[in-house]
């Protein structure tokens, strides 16, 4: 056979090969209904991307509560784990008596009230020794990364407060804004009471140092309260989560830092004059969250209750839900820094 005719043949082998592996893709992807994108759906449930492929994940009907830090995601993820796996019904659960929060949450976990709890604060020794005496262990499973931001009144002239600066504002030693380079106007400190959050336990025992309150300090029940007495008084200060402070209209987020030389803003810069609110709005600084330059931050966490029943599976489930590359998504969309 001559050279040109061996050409020919292969030539013809190669293009009845190529129609041959077009024809089954076409089938494969067309006729048979699936999607090329499911191929890369599959790997991404093989690497525990999607709630679907989360295994052990088990079906009936589970209550959890606590943190109110945590009221976004469950607005955000929980309808979404809801509609994507329908057997896991989840139902949010307050406290009988007293506010909703870490504290109560966790209380209500060891008083068998709940599967799961949410916090916003780490399970402190004497809670892991009640659930000692009640037979099984805790374990709290970080998911997200949350920062604490101190919003004041957006007429306020000060470009900043370090931590020791809100020490002793919160504990009644600094009383005045001129005593730290803001006019003279004597300083509104809010908060909620320590048994009411988890955000007011970790600012107690991370800023406060565990001392007390000063008798300047004026209680409100709830965030939305606080950020509109600071919004109303010029020379009113709150802390919140900075999901809760950063994105308002009607406050302003002040940098902070641990030294006047070294003040982070929670939210990322430049800052969104308030005066263009709500059309734009200002977003998390979350690199600076992530990286610890920020100086307030802390973790989310699931707290498990280890008792080798469906409680326990339950709640490492929803962990590891969150834990997952949707999840991470979704925490990211309620406002929050994914750990992952």
């Amino acid at each position: 056979m001559s050279q040109k005719n061996e050409t020919a043949v292969l030539v013809l082998a190669l293009v009845i090969t190529l129609g041959l592996g077009g024809g089954i893709f076409w089938w494969l992807t067309k006729g048979s209904g699936i999607k090329v994108g499911s191929f890369i759906n599959n790997e991404s449930q093989q690497n525990g991307s999607t709630f679907t492929s989360v295994p052990n994940v088990p079906s009936g009907l589970f209550s959890y509560g606590g943190s109110t830090t945590w009221a976004p995601i469950r607005k955000v993820a929980d309808p979404v784990i809801q509609n994507d796996l329908p057997r896991f019904q989840l139902r949010y659960t307050d406290p009988t008596s007293g506010a909703p929060g870490s504290g109560s949450g966790i209380k209500m976990l060891l008083n068998g009230q709940l599967a799961f709890s949410q916090s916003s604060r780490s399970v402190e020794p004497g809670e892991y020794q009640q659930a000692k005496q009640e037979g099984f262990a805790l374990k709290e499973i970080p998911v997200a990364i949350d920062g604490i931001a101190i919003a004041v009144n957006p007429n306020l002239n000060i470009s900043g407060l370090t931590i020791p600066q809100i020490k002793d504002i919160y504990t009644s030693k600094i009383t005045n804004w001129q005593q730290i380079g803001g006019p003279n106007l004597p300083i509104i400190p809010y908060s909620r009471r320590q048994e009411e959050g988890g955000t007011v336990e970790f600012f107690v025992e991370n800023i406060l140092g565990k001392e007390k309150f000063g008798a300047t300090v004026k209680f409100i029940p709830t965030t939305t309260q606080s950020l509109r007495e600071v919004g109303n008084n010029r020379g009113g200060i709150y802390y919140a989560s900075a999901t809760e402070v950063v994105g308002q209209c009607a406050v302003k987020p002040l940098p902070i830092g641990r030294k006047s030389d070294q003040l982070v803003p929670p939210y990322k810069p430049p800052f969104v004059p308030l005066r263009e609110c709500p059309q734009r709005r200002n977003e998390l600084n979350a690199d600076a969250f992530k990286s610890g330059e920020y100086p307030i931050t802390r973790q989310l966490f699931v707290i498990v209750k280890q008792n080798s029943q469906s409680d326990q599976q339950a709640g490492e489930a929803y962990a590891n839900l969150l834990l997952t590359g949707q999840g991470q998504e979704l925490i990211s969309k309620a406002g929050f820094v994914r750990i992952r």
